[in-house]
């Protein structure tokens, strides 16, 4: 009998725990840059992109050639075992990449909840404080601390309790919604006055464009003033680049377009072009202030995802994708914007780079939260062969992670979905 969606749909519910969602009810078969075929043998143009992994697209010829090359030399040995070169090659290139005029260190783990949760231990161990402040909207990933860090109780923590205390939460600057800079600096302020003073506070973690919270981009004033009140209080600032990372806003991190440098940087998704590499990049000072046995795991900084990493770094170069990250977000950006004038249901389209949002709103009031569209347009867009994803705290916005590499030809009809989907909703 011939695979198809709907069996093996009924084979996943009875074998996976309801906890592990799925956005599409699709099985994919192959992919190809910025194609999936399913298993029913249908195409589909990816604007979801692994959420933020394939920025270099599927199966990158050159991505795939180094990792084939490294399957024949060794798969593993536990880097704290036996060494590679792989590993301190990575390590090197990112350190050089890490915005920061001053000397650097690279740990490499396995995925972007790690890369977060050893960033709160190395930012401990460094400055002997315990408490750390994440901000409102916040994504930073789904094991026990990383939960406390994020933002978003449905659906990441509900039902499983409190999470680790220590955490206090300050406002995400965002001017749509009535935050100023000034009244996220006073919320940082306000943790000082009512719940934790300064000398407690071992780092504030701050993604320099909200993931799954809204794709809202972190004003560089903000940054600044925020990189100012780290210092002066001796406090370490994290930049989670896991989703901003390896050139989605046309940079290599995000942080090099907001005119400071934080002391750790971490970083996961597209930089091994869809293996599993992670890892926290920061100040060497810093980043040895743990001791040996306390930073590491059995299969962090892998020499396949290695290869593969290091792949990417050159892709970058031999294909301009930075300034491919800028075309692509000018591109579908002023698509989005000729749409949004004719619907008044999309209240704003923003972006950095090809990091791009499209916010829907009832008649157009920022305080009418829109989700029902938002699903719809994604249930519609998939119909019609396009793969979007949707976030926000209230589910009502649409995110677009196409891979760099796609051509303007998948992106124009792509948008062209889009609109077809809105006329739709008309």
């Amino acid at each position: 009998m011939s695979k198809t969606n709907e069996s093996l749909m009924q084979r996943r519910v009875a074998a996976v725990p309801r906890g592990v969602g799925q956005i599409h009810p699709i099985f994919a078969e192959s992919a190809k840059n910025a194609t999936v075929t399913d298993v029913e043998g249908r195409e589909f143009i990816d604007f979801a992109g692994g959420i933020a992994v394939l920025n270099t697209g599927h199966l990158h010829p050159k991505i795939i050639a180094a990792v084939e090359a490294q399957l024949k030399k060794l798969t593993h040995t536990c880097f704290q075992v036996l060494a590679y070169e792989p590993y301190v090659e990575l390590c090197e290139k990112i350190n050089a990449r890490v915005p920061g005029d001053f000397a650097k260190k690279t740990l490499l783990v396995t995925t972007g909840s790690e890369a977060v949760e050893n960033a709160v231990k190395i930012a401990r161990a460094a400055t002997g404080r315990a408490g750390v402040i994440a901000f409102t909207g916040a994504y930073h990933g789904r094991t026990m601390m990383t939960l406390g860090l994020t933002g978003k109780v449905v659906p990441y923590s509900a039902g499983m309790g409190l999470m680790p205390g220590g955490i206090f939460r300050a406002l995400y600057p965002c001017e749509l919604h009535g935050v100023s800079i000034d009244d996220s600096i006073a919320s940082i302020e306000r943790i000082f006055k009512n719940d934790a003073e300064p000398k407690d506070i071992a780092a504030i973690i701050i993604e320099p464009v909200q993931g799954e919270g809204g794709f809202y981009v972190a004003p560089k004033e903000f940054m600044v003033r925020l990189r100012a009140l780290c210092d002066k209080h001796g406090i370490l600032l994290i930049a989670d680049e896991v989703q901003t990372g390896a050139g989605r806003t046309g940079t290599f991190f995000a942080m090099e377009q907001m005119g400071v440098a934080p002391d750790l940087t971490t970083f996961a998704k597209s930089i091994a072009g869809g293996f599993p590499v992670a890892g926290v990049c920061g100040k060497a000072e810093y980043m040895d202030a743990i001791a040996p046995g306390g930073l590491g795991g059995t299969y962090a900084g892998s020499p396949i995802a290695c290869a593969a990493a290091l792949a990417v770094m050159e892709v970058f170069e031999e294909e301009n994708l930075l300034d491919r990250s800028k075309a692509v977000g000018e591109r579908l950006v002023t698509g989005l914007k000729n749409i949004q004038k004719k619907y008044p249901v999309i209240g704003e389209v923003r972006a950095l780079g090809s990091m791009i949002a499209v916010e829907l709103f009832d008649d157009g009031d920022a305080h009418k939260p829109n989700a029902a569209a938002v699903a719809q347009v994604v249930a519609k867009a998939r119909d019609k062969g396009l793969i979007l994803l949707s976030c926000g705290t209230y589910g009502n916005v649409l995110r677009v992670l196409v891979p760099l590499t796609a051509p303007d030809e998948q992106l124009d009809k792509g948008l062209a979905i889009i609109e077809e989907c809105f006329a739709e909703l008309a």
